[in-house]
């Protein structure tokens, strides 16, 4: 079916339309990481200290999206503390819930804010006093005042928006289109919760869509049902983008996204069976209350709005808090954990870009580090089954691994670095381009523990070319070291997983000595065992060349620890 469009509205009409939705999103963007870089590191202390239960998950995810505005970004940063095992998959669904009651303030705001009051009356002056300050050298106030002006820009966004979408009265065709589609009863409520999950889905924001259907209950498009059922197709538009966000993510990645579709999908299936009675009373309601009916006063209808998304996010958590085991039951299912070999080659933490600011970006950079340290020590206990393997089958099958484990190594390295590098080409201050550096040190000198510990597998691997036969006394020596190095890597993993404001170098330290002490008495035993011809020249050779890439890989290690103090005291 063709629809009939008024001669009169023009392209730079629509491009206006267009426009005033930009304005308002890019606002809305503006506000949530000015938000992010004023709050960033208390926002993830507060989440980490507040899931401990479902109860409590909730009013983070509460706290959080009202806050940033932006339930998206309450899940993106929700996802990280899931992969980084802060909180549980279960405890994330209470977040999610809560995060699906902090986004309807948004509606209360425009509703009370900018349907009541000529909002850009203020609006323009606080980018006025704002403005200044984006000029600062505090970061503070930068971020302060680029709050501010975000928030002035939503709201400007706002009235632009009721001001260039179309006049019904200048239009009617546009009107008669909309009413063939509005009278059909529960098959109407069903069309506009699709509307309401294209229009989501499209432009990437919930409270964007929010915006427009109060615009369009304003303007006297849609009745106040019909805009309560694009409500509910927003609650489910909103999951659809992180469900595409974590695609290629990992497993804990999906899991979550899924389980936000699962719980917002769960909530608009129990609602459409009570939908007219629903709506019913929210109209009851407000004529108590001493207002117009929404179903006759276009006025009424963005607070009645506000309140019905109120309501069936609060009704909707209350019902299926209870469930969030089995939720988390249900994407574990759907969604099962693959072969770890499958997830080797994935970046864990900063494979979904740049976050949207430094703060959160180099949380994530750091998260990452640590996963690249663990996956060195997976390449060294290779490295070490390769040396004490007897069968060619084994020594082989090792010997790949390590190979392996190398060219994830190098890609990770590159990987890691290129985000840190696009991280410092953003305006950072003084002490988060020190941890930028810091940190690219710290993935250099991982690589060459890496780099160590494949020197080590060729080493062995030449010592298997030349059939060259190490005593027992060689091999026990070898090995007393690698549990020396394997001390000191789980040392090193230790910090780098902890707060790096709070580590204790000194075991570091004691360790890097230990293995100092143990080449220096093994070199002087060394060079006793040849006089005495206890061996084999050529198996004295591959025997201090192992030993020689055990220190050497000893100093690496003590760098990294090194590193996590330099900038992070």
């Amino acid at each position: 079916m063709v629809i009939p469009l008024a001669m009169n509205y023009t392209l730079l009409d629509f491009l206006t339309l267009v426009g005033s939705l930009g304005f308002f999103l890019f606002g809305m963007k503006s506000m949530s990481e000015s938000l992010q870089k004023v709050a960033g590191h208390k926002l993830r202390s507060i989440l980490s200290a507040m899931t401990s239960n479902r109860v409590r998950g909730i009013l983070t995810g509460f706290l959080i999206t009202t806050l940033i505005q932006s339930s998206t970004a309450t899940t993106v940063m929700l996802v990280s503390f899931v992969n980084a095992g802060l909180i549980s998959l279960i405890q994330s669904v209470g977040v999610i819930m809560g995060a699906n009651i902090g986004t309807t303030v948004t509606a209360w705001l425009i509703s009370i804010l900018g349907f009541k009051v000529n909002i850009s009356v203020i609006s323009l002056p606080l980018i006025g006093l704002s403005f200044p300050f984006l000029f600062s050298n505090s970061k503070k106030r930068k971020s302060v005042a680029e709050l501010v002006i975000g928030f002035a820009m939503v709201f400007l966004g706002l009235d632009f928006l009721k001001d260039s979408v179309p006049d019904i009265s200048e239009h009617p065709e546009i009107l008669e289109f909309l009413k063939t589609y509005t009278d059909h009863g529960m098959l109407s409520v069903g069309l506009f919760i699709f509307i309401g999950t294209l229009i989501t889905f499209v432009v990437q924001s919930s409270s964007a869509t929010m915006a427009l259907t109060l615009v369009m209950c304003n303007n006297g498009w849609i009745s106040f049902d019909l805009a309560a059922a694009m409500v509910l197709g927003e609650n489910i538009g909103t999951t659809i983008t992180a469900n595409m966000a974590a695609i290629g993510a990992n497993v804990s990645a999906r899991r979550t996204a899924l389980a936000h579709m699962i719980f917002n999908i769960a909530g608009v299936v129990w609602m459409l069976l009570v939908f007219p009675f629903f709506v019913r009373q929210i109209d009851t309601f407000m004529i108590s209350a001493g207002s117009e009916s929404p179903f006759v006063s276009v006025t009424a209808i963005p607070v009645a709005l506000s309140l019905f998304h109120s309501l069936f996010n609060l009704i909707n958590t209350s019902l299926l808090i209870g469930f969030a085991p089995q939720i988390s039951r249900i994407v574990t299912r759907l969604i099962p954990h693959k072969e770890e070999a499958d997830e080797e080659f994935r970046l864990v933490y900063i494979n979904t870009g740049i976050l949207s600011t430094s703060e959160l970006s180099l949380f994530q950079a750091r998260k990452e580090i640590a996963v690249y340290g663990r996956r060195t020590k997976k390449m060294f206990d290779y490295t070490r089954k390769l040396f004490n393997s007897v069968k060619s089958s084994d020594i082989d099958f090792y010997h790949k691994k390590v190979e392996k484990y190398e060219d994830i190594s190098d890609r990770m390295e590159v990987e890691i670095a290129t985000y840190l590098t696009k991280i410092s080409s953003g305006q950072l201050s003084k002490h988060s381009a020190g941890r930028v550096q810091t940190m690219l040190k710290l993935i250099d000198n991982i690589e060459s523990v890496a780099d160590s510990s494949c020197n080590i597998a060729r080493t062995i691997e030449r010592q298997n070319d030349l059939k060259v036969v190490m005593t027992q006394k060689q091999r026990k020596n070898i090995n007393a070291m690698f549990d020396l190095i394997e001390e000191a890597i789980d040392v090193m993993l230790e910090n780098l997983n902890s707060d790096y404001s709070e580590v204790d170098i000194e075991p570091a330290v004691k360790m890097e000595m230990k293995i100092n002490r143990f080449r220096d008495k093994l070199r002087e035993q060394h060079i006793v065992d040849l006089k005495n011809k206890e061996y084999k020249y050529e198996a004295g050779v591959i025997y201090n060349d192992i030993i020689s890439h055990c220190e050497r890989m000893g100093d690496h290690i003590i760098n990294v620890s090194e590193c996590v103090v330099e900038k992070f005291e």
